[in-house]
């Protein structure tokens, strides 16, 4: 499996202990950027990320900033991507549960690293429940 991870200077933080959690499971990451604490504009960042997740070379992807909104809206531009904005466990397992969501995104400087973390392993380890859920992400894209 590959997964796409791309942020800002307020995701940067978090950013590489995501990387080292998704290496150990065995995950090959695909990282682009930011790699440091200056100021940067999150799209940068995150259209890559998405493309690559929407055109299937990422199975899943993984967005930080520091409200999460801005990288969630971004990523949510692409017609091929339901980017989910989390802060706790339940809501990233049930984004994948109930919604098919294939990017995670994450308010840096509103979670702990702990929780970021632990948002990651269950958006990973949770599964699209499909039945009554599958007609309504059916709805979801425009188009």
């Amino acid at each position: 499996m590959t997964i796409a991870i791309g942020c800002d200077h307020a995701g940067f933080p978090y950013k590489n202990s995501i990387i080292r959690l998704l290496k150990k499971r065995g995950i090959e990451v695909h990282d682009f950027g930011t790699g440091s604490l200056d100021s940067v504009d999150y799209p940068d960042f995150v259209h890559p990320a998405a493309t690559m997740v929407e055109k299937g070379g990422a199975a899943l992807g993984i967005v930080l900033c520091g409200s999460g909104n801005g990288v969630a809206m971004t990523a949510n531009k692409h017609q091929g991507i339901r980017a989910a904005l989390c802060w706790k466990v339940e809501l990233a397992a049930l984004a994948r549960q109930h919604n098919d969501a294939n990017m995670l995104a994450i308010p840096a400087r509103f979670v702990s690293k702990r929780m970021a973390l632990a948002m990651v392993q269950a958006f990973l380890d949770s599964k699209f429940e499909g039945g009554r859920h599958d007609r309504r992400v059916g709805k979801i894209a425009c188009g």
